[in-house]
């Protein structure tokens, strides 16, 4: 495992659409850096199945605002990763549910929903190191951290790898709700590293991505191979 730099809590920001390959980069990149891995799309999902589960009415602000206010959002460290808990429940095992798939997009366009995980995932990264992925992590959540990317693929291959996966996201759908959101909408932050991922391995980004941090100062030369 590399040493890193005195100074703690630093966040790598990755952002990008969905089957971009971000989940996996930030994956494999958090073990090799030795950070905390976050997935901010499972507390969206943890949060959705939650909302389905209780039968909230979905489709109005009002009663998703009060009952996500209600829940008791937290995240256990387990292997190096965050695993999200609600109300003390972990709801793993629920988040690729195709009705979660289906209406995540739908709860994630709240305001308050996005506040309540901003303000969660900004909790993590006071006590951790973290590599955290979404979709406005760099350009709305962590701001300020110097380390941004934004991981990115044709459609084409998006939709492959998602189909791969078992899933049946309707992707451009998906990238028009995350792109015209009102509240936090997926943008490439202003001074993000991007990196089409199209033709790479998984391993050729996180090399790419290594590199690049080594540069602003994260890793030094030498442990950076």
């Amino acid at each position: 495992m590399p040493i890193l730099e005195p100074r703690s809590h630093r966040v790598v920001a990755i952002d990008g659409p969905a089957a971009s390959g971000k989940s996996s980069v930030a994956r494999k990149l958090a073990g090799r850096l030795g950070f905390i891995y976050v997935n901010s799309g499972a507390i969206y999902r943890a949060i959705t199945w939650c909302m389905l589960n209780k039968g909230i009415d979905i489709a109005e602000a009002e009663p998703v605002a009060q009952a996500v206010d209600a829940l008791a959002i937290s995240c256990r460290i387990e292997d190096s990763e965050c695993r999200i808990l609600i109300d003390n429940v972990d709801p793993n095992d629920h988040l690729r549910r195709d009705e979660v798939n289906e209406r995540v997009s739908h709860i994630s366009r709240f305001p308050v929903v996005r506040e309540i995980v901003a303000r969660s995932l900004r909790e993590n990264a006071r006590d951790h190191d973290v590599v955290v992925e979404g979709r406005d992590i760099g350009s709305v959540v962590f701001p300020d951290t110097p380390y941004k990317f934004y991981i990115d693929a044709s459609p084409e291959v998006r939709l492959q790898r998602r189909a791969a996966q078992g899933e049946r996201d309707a992707i451009p759908q998906r990238d028009y709700a995350d792109i015209s959101r009102p509240v936090s909408p997926l943008v490439i932050a202003k001074d993000a590293y991007v990196i089409d991922t199209s033709d790479l391995t998984i391993e050729e980004v996180v090399r790419d991505i290594v590199a690049r941090v080594t540069k602003l100062g994260l890793l030094t030369p030498d442990l950076s191979r």
